[in-house]
């Protein structure tokens, strides 16, 4: 029997792509949401706050694999750290499955304006070392940003009297191929850090490429 799978960031934009096709699978799926919610069938919410540790050792109780979605424009690392710490409280190693982004180790992040702009990148790059230090087995996907994400930068920047222009070429990619994309690497065995995932270059669906 497939023991159950905690998905954090259940309830965000990924999430809400995601945990259909566990539930499709007929894997026995946990959310980790901060406010309580009715389950449905196949589909448990547990309450608990990954930014203050309260409920997360409940949640991840049992579970076989926790896909790690939730995240912010800083503090990822510690929402990490509290979860590998609830984690390894229990006598069970989960596979801990974790969604970064394409370019965090190679943003370069030196003054206020790159933080300001890119601080995103360095909280996941700090995610990812506590994932890999955690002493779970682990998978790390990187994929590129998603089109609800760079719609949202641009409404930020238009928003401002100046707008800076970013450098660099964006290629953002469906949630829902990232969706599936994690439901393998869940299902299968701890890979570290696999190919990062990049759509296709006729812009529809995704294809990996080496890191």
């Amino acid at each position: 029997m497939t023991l159950p799978i905690l998905v954090t960031g259940g309830t965000g934009t990924l999430g809400r792509a995601l945990v259909p096709r566990l539930k499709e699978a007929g894997i026995d799926t946990r959310v980790l949401t901060r406010r309580g919610r009715a389950g449905e069938d196949g589909v448990r919410y547990m309450t608990g706050d990954l930014a203050t540790g309260e409920g997360v050792a409940d949640a991840v109780e049992g579970v076989g694999t926790i896909v790690h979605l939730a995240g912010g424009p800083k503090g990822d690392d510690d929402l990490a750290r509290n979860l590998v710490q609830a984690a390894r409280s229990r006598a069970a190693t989960p596979h801990l499955v974790y969604i970064s982004v394409v370019g965090a180790d190679r943003i370069p992040i030196a003054s206020a304006a790159d933080r300001m702009m890119f601080g995103y990148f360095g909280s996941k790059l700090a995610a990812e070392r506590v994932v890999a230090d955690s002493g779970l087995p682990w998978t790390t996907l990187r994929a590129t940003q998603f089109h609800d994400l760079i719609l949202t930068v641009a409404q930020a920047l238009a928003k401002l009297p100046v707008a800076p222009v970013p450098r660099g070429r964006f290629q953002p990619v469906e949630t829902d191929e990232v969706a599936a994309r994690l439901v393998e690497l869940a299902l299968g065995e701890p890979a570290g850090l696999v190919p990062d995932l990049y759509p296709t270059s006729a812009g529809r669906g995704c294809t990996t490429r080496p890191t």
